[in-house]
């Protein structure tokens, strides 16, 4: 029987070898539900659910809807255990890997190439980004600034502003380079460049995997 942490390493060895530019991050609060991985393109946004043999179905129906209104595609990665019925708990778009042990070693399988999201929304794609990454595209765009807007007001006001083929490869090289070092300092400098108070709590960021693709 293959658990998560049996297939992780393995599968992201494995996206390695379809996607030569990418970069993956782990364990992201999407809506209600957690996002096992998300792959990062240089045009595309995946969402990456992880069922391995000992998970069950039973929050996969509210996973799927809240990996649909952010990302361009999503897979599920199954074990082999849920290879013959895996495709009635997941909507058609969706792609599906699946996973077996062979020789001691994981064997993947892309059993279903996924299709492009309908029900994506530009607004929830540009809410991953931290505030100093929306004003970064905000100025490549030469958009307004609206500084004393909160984010969820200013996510509102740029997203009709532009197309969603513009604002795509700028949310997907802002994630492919984000750099966690250096976020303390940059918030505190947007911050006082903008003459935003300090919030009274600080978010906890998500943890990122940065795969070996020279990035």
């Amino acid at each position: 029987m293959l658990y998560d942490k049996d297939i992780r390493e393995p599968l992201f060895e494995y996206l390695e070898t379809r996607f030569p530019i990418h970069r993956i991050y782990e364990e992201k609060m999407i809506g209600n539900s957690r996002a096992d991985a998300v792959l990062v393109t240089p045009d595309a946004l995946y969402g990456i659910e992880i069922k391995s043999d000992a998970d069950t179905y039973a929050r996969l129906q509210r996973q799927t809807r809240d990996y649909d209104k952010y990302y361009d595609y999503n897979i599920i990665v199954c074990g082999g255990s849920h290879g013959n019925h895996i495709r009635e708990h997941v909507p058609e778009h969706w792609g599906i890997i699946t996973v077996d042990e062979v020789d001691g070693k994981c064997d993947f399988y892309y059993y279903r190439e996924p299709l492009p999201n309908p029900h994506t929304s530009i607004a929830n794609k540009l809410s991953i980004l931290w505030r100093p990454e929306l004003a970064s595209i905000q100025e490549k765009l030469g958009l307004p600034k609206y500084n004393n807007f909160g984010k969820a007001k200013l996510i509102q006001k740029i997203k009709d502003m532009a197309t969603e083929a513009e604002y795509q490869p700028l949310i997907c090289d802002t994630l492919l380079n984000r750099d966690y070092t250096t976020i303390a300092e940059t918030i505190s400098a947007f911050r006082k460049e903008k003459n935003l108070k300090k919030r009274r709590y600080t978010k906890k960021l998500g943890v990122k995997r940065k795969r070996r693709s020279g990035l």
